[in-house]
């Protein structure tokens, strides 16, 4: 029996997961197709690669050994595809985790380019947290992550997407002056992100300094809901410009001057450069690229 690439692929799979079952979903088949394809291997190579124990996995010896030459051979593989310039080849999916800002200011078009250069590539989307996406990306659920920092782990793939101002907005129909204080902006409801989010915690503690005041944050785990509720002239809100510039343009929301904006959001294109195919790279460097136009 000749091994291929797809047995090669599961082998790999299964090694950086630990788990038949995650390999399955992660290669979008079954876990006896990932079996079969293991077996197939082994047959082939006529070496034991792993055992399973209660559950979990565990690579042999000449697993091991060979684990380094099996992620070789899919390397060169990509390498190939990629000197023949025949991105259109590449089939498999994509799991890509996106915060909110991104979902509502170039995600679509992203999207549409990462079709045209790869017309075969399925895309997986996760809208979530940053804190969430780190984690996923953590643990080989997502391939690549487009997120904003701060960051707990360190990843071996990181390029700079760049960096988001915010502003403070409100709905003309709330009659207030284009210049606030800090005493005029407590007395409205302040529309920000959940609690636990950077954003939320910076107002907070900006607000929080004057102890005669008492502010009323409305938490949202989704920003967009913020950005409607100001609209609906149910408060303000400290949004990135970005994401409210078709408002502003609209004059749903007009820009409030205030000497305080909670710091940027730096945000990143981050995946596991060691591990990760090489359209994993590849798409992110198209992430900056399109990000730098907009």
């Amino acid at each position: 029996m000749r091994l291929n690439l797809k047995q090669l692929e599961a082998f790999v799979w299964v090694a950086d997961l630990q788990s038949f079952r995650r390999a399955a979903e992660r290669l979008n088949t079954t876990q006896p197709n990932i079996s079969a394809r293991i077996a197939g291997l082994e047959q082939a190579l006529g070496n034991s690669l792993m055992t399973r124990d209660a559950g979990s996995v565990r690579l042999t010896g000449k697993g091991q050994d060979l684990l380094a030459h099996a992620r070789r051979v899919l390397d060169a593989t990509d390498a190939l595809i990629a000197a023949a310039d025949q991105k259109a080849l590449i089939e498999g999916t994509l799991r890509l985790g996106v915060t909110e800002m991104i979902v509502h200011t170039w995600l679509r078009d992203y999207l549409r380019q990462l079709k045209d250069v790869y017309p075969r590539l399925m895309v997986e989307l996760t809208v979530d947290f940053s804190v969430n996406l780190e984690k996923g990306l953590a643990e080989r659920s997502l391939d690549l992550a487009l997120q904003n920092e701060p960051f707990s782990r360190l990843a071996t793939g990181q390029l700079e997407i760049g960096a988001y101002d915010l502003i403070w907005v409100a709905a003309p129909d709330l009659g207030l002056a284009p210049e606030q204080t800090i005493e005029t902006l407590a007395a409205q409801p302040i529309l920000t992100h959940a609690r636990d989010t950077r954003l939320y915690e910076e107002i907070a503690a900006h607000f929080g300094l004057r102890r005669d005041l008492a502010p009323r944050l409305v938490p949202s785990t989704n920003l967009a809901a913020c950005q409607t509720m100001a609209i609906d002239a149910m408060g303000i809100a400290a949004l990135p410009a970005a994401m409210v510039a078709p408002d502003l343009r609209s004059g749903a929301l007009m820009p409030l001057a205030y000497d305080w904006t909670p710091a940027p959001l730096h945000f990143f294109a981050r995946y596991d450069e060691e591990r990760a195919p090489r359209f994993v790279a590849e798409a992110a460097a198209l992430a900056v690229l399109l990000a730098k136009d907009q």
